[in-house]
């Protein structure tokens, strides 16, 4: 499939995160997500929001639903969300029902790894009970604690290989990756590229003259574009 770059709207303020996605489009982002703090703020106001100023543009909506599946996932349809997110740790009952929401209300469902003892099982899990997309996402807070321990910080390069080949869905790799890091992932297979916003545009090969965001992220849409189709197993 054709890569694609996916902004996470990790922002609190309705407004500035419309306006972020105005950028982020204007430089060749082609989905924008309702992150979980923008969630947290404003709900389904935010994704209507983003709906309303964004027709035709997918939206996910993260919600990494934990229970009442079949309904979180119905009313981020109804609010104009394309995705929505649910976790692998969730009762199966859940998975089941956020699934079949997905189908009833025309949604993609991508299911998040984040905490699987397991994280390929995790995966292969998410894709047995009809999740479209696998997110293999090691946590803000586990990451932390293990560093804090004195130990070494996960990424989720260590077993994106493993999870791509586990899996027949496209993948998506989440967690503390660098911009450099994460623009790469299409080469390990994963041709769902997610940056985070607020951004922070620090490595060398997609810093601009005049240090402009939105110059910056053309530059790195048309390197994760430029890889063209990635191989997704079937």
């Amino acid at each position: 499939m054709r890569p694609i770059v996916q902004i996470s709207l990790d922002l609190t303020n309705l407004d500035e995160a419309v306006e972020t996605a105005a950028l982020a489009r204007r430089a060749g982002v082609d989905w924008l997500e309702a992150g979980t703090p923008l969630i947290l703020a404003e709900g389904l106001h935010g994704v209507r929001a983003l709906r309303k100023s964004f027709p035709g543009v997918p939206i996910v909506a993260d919600l990494k639903t934990m229970d009442g599946g079949y309904l979180e996932a119905e009313m981020m349809a109804k609010a104009g969300a394309t995705h929505v997110v649910v976790m692998a740790r969730a009762h199966v009952e859940t998975l089941k029902v956020v699934v079949k929401a997905g189908r009833d209300y025309g949604v993609k469902v991508m299911g998040d790894n984040l905490g699987c003892p397991d994280m390929v099982a995790g995966a292969k899990l998410l894709e047995d009970f009809g999740c479209d997309y696998v997110v293999h996402h090691i946590g803000y807070d586990e990451r932390r604690g293990i560093a804090a321990a004195g130990h070494r910080m996960p990424s989720p390069l260590d077993q994106l290989r493993d999870i791509v080949a586990a899996v027949r869905v496209p993948v998506q790799a989440v967690g503390g990756l660098t911009l450099e890091q994460a623009v790469r992932t299409p080469e390990y297979g994963a041709p769902l590229v997610v940056l985070g916003a607020p951004l922070t545009i620090d490595a060398d090969a997609f810093k601009t003259a005049g240090g402009d965001l939105e110059a910056s992220l053309r530059l790195i849409c048309e390197k994760v574009h430029g890889y063209g189709d990635v191989k997704v197993a079937s």
